[in-house]
């Protein structure tokens, strides 16, 4: 009984999220330049940029919504741009959700600013195809920080996806396994003036003029010195 009452709980608040939360997709771009600038001002942002230089694209999520008491659940929505490696270019930006249920020990609430770094032709290749489960259908796990980056920065990486996060708040022991990443159709309609399959965006250059402070954003890190950012700050 309590714990169909924890599930409730947590439904009930994570129902609310998307009509208080919504936004407009220029509001996300511009929500998503922060979030970079803010991990950019981060002692050990370079390890993020060692990861990025090597992605077949980026997922950013300004503010994921997490409530947890034992069982948690989160919402937050996000854009999905893809890495031509070839080409040095963009494609997107794709507006997804994420939205999802977690178990274990858990506690709080929290507002997480979310960066996850595509690492593989089959992460993409996933969310081209429409919704998919983290942990499940694509592998992911946490982005390696300090000592660790070397060994996560190689060519041999084995998750789809790593992940980076900034948090506000209180929240202990939450994991995005089994969180689903699915097609925010209204934002993608709105932005793309058209309806438009994951596939067809994601496969279309970004140069829209809304999505310039982005690229420029993540240009600047791709042309990011790999000898670290505090020899050049």
């Amino acid at each position: 009984m309590k714990k169909h009452l924890l599930v409730m709980l947590i439904v009930f608040c994570l129902a609310s999220v998307p009509v208080s939360a919504s936004q407009l997709p220029d509001e996300l771009i511009s929500d998503a330049i922060l979030v970079l600038q803010e991990i950019g001002e981060q002692p050990d942002a370079e390890q993020l940029y060692s990861v990025l230089k090597k992605a077949h694209g980026v997922a950013i999520f300004p503010a994921v919504k997490k409530v947890g008491l034992g069982i948690g659940g989160r919402y937050g929505e996000g854009l999905v741009l893809q890495y031509n490696q070839q080409t040095k270019t963009w494609n997107g930006p794709y507006f997804v959700t994420m939205k999802g249920l977690s178990y274990g020990f858990q506690i709080g609430v929290q507002s997480t600013a979310l960066v996850l770094v595509i690492t593989s032709e089959r992460g993409i290749e996933s969310l081209q195809e429409g919704k998919i489960t983290l942990g499940g259908n694509l592998s992911i796990a946490a982005g390696p920080v300090g000592r660790s980056a070397e060994a996560g920065t190689d060519l041999n990486m084995k998750a789809a996806m790593y992940s980076y996060s900034l948090s506000k708040g209180a929240f202990v022991g939450a994991s995005l396994e089994g969180a689903a990443l699915d097609n925010n159709v209204n934002a993608n309609q709105v932005f793309w003036k058209e309806r438009l399959t994951p596939s067809e965006i994601l496969n279309r250059k970004a140069s829209s003029t809304a999505i310039q402070g982005l690229l420029k954003e993540l240009n600047s890190i791709m042309d990011y010195p790999e000898e670290g950012k505090n020899e050049h700050s």
